[in-house]
């Protein structure tokens, strides 16, 4: 759907969706070379690669899968709120999608801390570089991303989107559900298998 305010250009897309798909696009090769670099490395190292359950907590990073996977979920609400006019409804949305990254962030750092005293770092071992690396990588862009939602919710409190502009929920909303995406293919490679 597009919003009245939204800049098209001569291709009759929004220019600014334009530009975060662009982004998105170098952001897609950026991560394929980093898991790629992972499975080479873990295949080529498969006598002495660790299972990742003897090290790794599970359950806690699967329910802060559920958490991350919950706010692309608000963010949804959120935009579907103000597309119908309740402000009130996109406030919310984006107030609990800002707690919800930021929980995940800090269950993050908190996996990190128990496994940096358990003598797992990113100079340990092969899958301790990889592990740090694409995790660390992922845990930068959900930052980035609760910064820019955090701002875009300040915004909505000053009353800045209305059913005839919201684009800009849109455009973190697309930068969100990627993030969250990568996350997804992380705790399956990284975790699971």
């Amino acid at each position: 759907m597009q919003t009245s305010s939204a800049p098209i250009g001569r291709l009759g897309i929004d220019s600014r969706k334009l530009i975060i798909w662009l982004f998105l696009a170098s952001e897609i090769m950026f991560f394929t070379g980093l898991i790629g670099s992972y499975i080479v490395l873990r295949f080529a190292n498969l006598k002495v690669w660790p299972v990742p359950s003897t090290i790794l907590n599970i359950p806690l990073t699967g329910l802060n899968t559920f958490i991350l996977i919950c706010s692309s979920m608000t963010l949804v609400l959120g935009l579907a709120s103000i597309q119908k006019g309740y402000k009130e409804g996109l406030q919310a949305g984006l107030f609990l999608t800002v707690l919800l990254g930021s929980i995940f962030l800090g269950i993050q750092m908190h996996e990190y801390s128990e496994l940096i005293h358990d003598g797992f770092t990113i100079s340990s071992s092969i899958f301790g570089s990889c592990f740090f690396t694409l995790t660390g990588f992922h845990g930068a862009h959900v930052f980035a991303g609760v910064i820019w939602l955090f701002v875009i919710m300040i915004k909505s409190f000053q009353g800045r989107y209305t059913p005839e502009d919201y684009a800009a929920i849109e455009l973190v909303g697309l930068y969100w559900h990627f993030v969250d995406l990568v996350w997804i293919i992380l705790f399956t490679i990284l975790y699971l298998v």
